[in-house]
């Protein structure tokens, strides 16, 4: 692919103290005087300051780049702080947005911060993204990526994904103008339940240095028109191999937005296009589905003898060790999914499925009531909501 233009012009000039400041950049040819310049000029949103943003964030900021947009609605959590590195420990309880702002100023007070305190959605995206020379995309769910990508096609706008899970991370540079979208790559998101999110299956820290600093990379390529920016390439890093491998993306003549005959030319349902559960899962839950204070209540009849059930986590044995509800017997979601978990359940006494948050065990509803066990029903807000309302001594995760 041949090389593109600077995304964006230089600014007039550097201060005195902006060249002792980026003096180690200035020196290298292909950056110089007027890539740096172009840095300062830059204006880059990166959605989201969790495990990808905090690197990509610093790194930014560092690198000179003159406003950063920051699309943050969290508040930090103590689970963050494993690989969040933007943020600390005096950080826990406060907004998310806030604390990565002191963080790049502290490491470069010439950077211009400008917060978005909102979730992203239809009806704010595109006077967001209207405000940047590009994007950089850290989320960490299908309905948001979805989102990002279509709405960069809709308004001509580069940006670099990213994307972690466990050990692996993936990256890449979607333009509609010059190369392949993200729906090229994905034209349809994966079943609902089927990959599940970092808060279930975990992530390596220090994965999301790498990932991160990588997007930052191809946010300097792009800014600064050096380098072969990775615009048809999908860029796979196994950690634990601690190796590096690309594959070809073509750009997709029948792409649904990007294409020859787009059918999206506008915003779409996101939430419905990704779902969160499966139809099935979502139909087994309507009147079968419980609160933790409910499932309290239940625990407190039986232990006096009024009340029988059965108490199944559906979460993985590595998610056990880390907190339970008092009672409940582990039999993981796969075990379901495979069939031989239905040969272990008792036919005696009615059952309740619990996991994390309450989706996993949304899907296993779906499948015990669709094997005959029609009573059954699950706790909305899982383990998370245990902890939160019935038994915060336990630890959060």
């Amino acid at each position: 692919m041949p090389q593109l233009p600077p995304l964006v012009e230089p600014a007039d000039e550097l201060t005195i103290d902006e060249v002792r400041r980026y003096s180690r950049h200035l020196i290298i040819p292909e950056v110089g005087m007027a890539g740096q310049k172009r840095l300062k000029n830059a204006k880059v949103l990166v959605i989201g300051a969790g495990g990808l943003g905090s690197p990509a964030l610093l790194y930014l900021a560092a690198a000179g780049v003159g406003t950063l947009g920051i699309v943050e609605f969290d508040t930090v959590d103590e689970s963050n702080l494993q690989r969040q590195i933007i943020h600390g420990q005096s950080d826990v309880g406060k907004s998310k947005a806030q604390s990565a702002k002191e963080s790049i100023l502290e490491t470069n007070p010439n950077t211009n911060v400008v917060l978005h305190e909102v979730r992203l959605d239809n009806d704010n995206v595109f006077e967001i993204f209207e405000q940047y020379d590009l994007i950089v995309d850290g989320t960490d769910n299908f309905a948001t990526r979805y989102l990002v990508n279509d709405a960069a096609v809709l308004l001509g706008k580069p940006y670099v994904w990213g994307s972690i899970f466990r050990f692996d991370g993936q990256i890449s540079v979607f333009w509609a103008e010059h190369g392949p979208c993200y729906r090229c790559l994905y034209p349809e998101p994966p079943p609902p339940g089927m990959v599940p999110s970092c808060a279930e299956g975990g992530v390596l820290g220090v994965l999301c240095a790498s990932v991160g600093a990588a997007q930052v990379t191809e946010a300097i390529k792009l800014l600064t028109g050096i380098g072969d920016p990775s615009l048809g390439r999908l860029n796979i890093y196994e950690a634990l191999d601690l190796n590096w491998r690309s594959l070809k993306v073509r750009k997709d003549p029948n792409c649904a937005i990007c294409g020859e005959n787009p059918t999206v030319t506008e915003l779409v349902d996101y939430d419905a296009f990704c779902g969160a559960i499966t139809e099935e899962a979502a139909d087994a839950a309507v009147g079968s589905t419980i609160s933790v204070k409910t499932l309290n209540d239940w625990i407190k009849l039986k232990d006096n003898g009024e009340k029988d059930f059965e108490l199944i986590d559906v979460r993985e044995p590595n998610e056990y060790e880390i907190n339970r509800i008092p009672g409940s017997v582990l039999i993981p979601k796969a075990d379901f999914q495979t069939g031989v978990a239905l040969e272990k359940l008792p036919q005696d006494k009615q059952l309740v499925f619990h996991c994390k948050s309450g989706v996993r065990s949304a899907e296993v509803l779906a499948i015990v009531k669709g094997a005959g066990f029609s009573d059954a029903v699950h706790v909305g807000g899982g383990v998370v909501a245990w902890v939160d309302q019935i038994d915060p001594s336990q630890p959060a995760y």
